[in-house]
């Protein structure tokens, strides 16, 4: 076993630093020079590039485009939204100066003083500010509604504690901002935007998510709704996976932008804005990986299937190597990834433990005596379950077996998640469970006071009020007042 293995901490013993050896040892990313910046390694990267093509391709399927804005904004435009700016004014970055001096020996060594920026410039936190600002010049009549656009980028926010992937500094996102000619298109829009999410977290990543609407403690800074999807990590913790907001008209009279509407009289547009970050590769981590490393779902895997020999010497190889090629040829006709490692620079023993550390579905194992009795080993990263099959029609065998992986990582989260959900009433008892983790169902009275008071006590927060929850009016199990509806109560990331 490969000792990057050995080292591995187990989850029962510790299941952050799990995480945390996870992501190095699995070459997904490293710390950067600047605390809370991260490299991503290509192997992670090539996850979110999966993430990315195929929400990139859902997004243009609802009208969306892609376009670019500026990493700068200036200051002033963040105070034009009271809410937002409140919201983000403890996390912006924000640039003073535009030159270094140097002194004689020619080493920059301070700040010039005299390059002094007129005006500062925060480096993005979100872009709602700078993009409604070019949105006014852009929308003059209601028939240059909808306007919709995305743009995938790095944004900062200044984080005090941060984890790789799941709370940095900076990170990768997308962010869609969409103008709409009236309240009901842009509630829609916020609406369908979530179930985007929804369904490419379940049939892609394989991650049964909760829909519903925050609190409004918990919206997006200047939003009048924000709607969200909240998934269980294997300690039981929640993790916000993905958001769409509705900002109604707020940024719109911020920054002027008005259309004439079909009786050329102006109005100001509504507007919604989207995003998910590499949160989400967090996600896909604490989701479905083990004690021996990354479990992925075959959709978003960069390597399906890996391919290893057993020879003794270059004879035998060649040979192997000659029954490997059409193999690897039909599985890439057939759209699957594949990696045949015949490099001679590791034994297959610490191959095989490489590949299972990085999560690679599916692993064929192919020898000398395999050939003669017509057969090849198949390895499955979900069970790790082995078995010998017919060489002949192998491409199809690992096709559909890629389809149940995908399928069986689906159901078990999905499981894990229902059997830690609670509904509870008594919030003593509340109190000491939350501690386990899960997802618990309680009547709460509205108030940001309840809330306030139970993130205090238990540093659990309201998740989201769930849709698709038979909601019945009950009592508030902290104040006893009348509560209309039951939230989900979790701590989280």
């Amino acid at each position: 076993m490969a000792k990057e293995l050995k080292d591995l901490t187990k989850r029962a013993d510790n299941y952050s630093q799990w995480y945390n050896d996870l992501v190095v040892k699995a070459d997904l990313a490293e710390q950067g020079a600047v605390r809370g910046c991260m490299v991503i390694k290509p192997y992670g990267y090539a996850i979110w590039e999966k993430m990315q093509q195929q929400l990139d391709k859902m997004f243009k399927e609802t009208g969306a485009q892609n376009a670019y804005f500026p990493l700068l904004i200036p200051k002033s435009f963040l105070s034009r939204e009271a809410e937002h700016v409140k919201g983000f004014a403890k996390e912006c970055a924000v640039v003073t100066h535009y030159r270094l001096r140097s002194n004689e020996d020619g080493n920059a060594v301070e700040v010039d003083p005299a390059a002094k920026l007129e005006e500062e410039l925060i480096i993005r936190p979100t872009s709602e500010t700078i993009i409604w600002n070019t949105y006014k010049n852009w929308i003059h009549s209601w028939r240059d509604l909808p306007l919709m656009c995305n743009q995938w980028c790095n944004v900062m926010r200044w984080e005090m504690r941060t984890r790789p992937f799941l709370r940095t500094s900076e990170f990768l996102w997308q962010e869609g901002h969409t103008a709409h000619a009236t309240r009901e298109e842009a509630e829609q829009e916020a609406q369908k935007m979530l179930k985007v999410y929804a369904k490419f977290a379940e049939e892609w990543m394989a991650v049964p998510v909760v829909q519903g609407v925050k609190s409004e403690t918990e919206r997006f800074a200047g939003a009048l709704d924000t709607y969200t999807i909240e998934a269980m990590m294997q300690d039981g913790k929640a993790l916000q996976s993905g958001t769409s907001h509705f900002l109604g008209q707020n940024f719109a009279k911020s920054f002027e932008v008005t259309f004439l509407n079909k009786e050329n009289k102006p109005e100001y547009v509504w507007a919604t804005s989207w995003g998910v970050s590499t949160r989400l590769i967090g996600a896909l981590i604490m989701t479905h990986s083990d004690d021996n490393g990354l479990v992925l779902p075959p959709r978003l895997a960069p390597i399906q299937v890996v391919i290893v020999p057993i020879s003794k010497n270059q004879e035998q190889l060649d040979a192997i190597t000659a029954k490997v090629n059409p193999i690897v040829s039909e599985l890439r006709n057939k759209g699957i990834t594949v990696k045949y490692d015949d490099a001679d620079n590791k034994r297959p023993g610490f191959k095989f433990a490489d590949y299972e550390l990085k999560g690679i579905p599916v692993r064929l194992v192919l020898g000398s005596r395999d050939i003669e009795n017509g057969t090849i080993e198949v390895m499955r990263r979900d069970t790790l379950e082995k078995e010998t099959v017919s060489i002949d029609g192998i491409a199809d065998y690992v096709e559909k077996l890629l389809t149940d992986i995908q399928d069986n990582i689906f159901r078990k989260a999905k499981a894990y998640r229902d059997e830690h959900i609670y509904e509870c009433d008594n919030y003593e008892e509340f109190k000491e469970r939350v501690k386990d983790g899960g997802f618990f169902l309680c009547h709460w009275d509205g108030t940001a006071e309840t809330e306030a008071r139970i993130k205090e006590e238990t540093q659990a927060t309201i998740r989201c009020v769930p849709f698709g929850v038979d909601q019945t009016p009950g009592t508030d199990m902290v104040s006893g007042k009348p509560a209309k509806y039951r939230v989900i109560i979790a701590r989280s990331y």
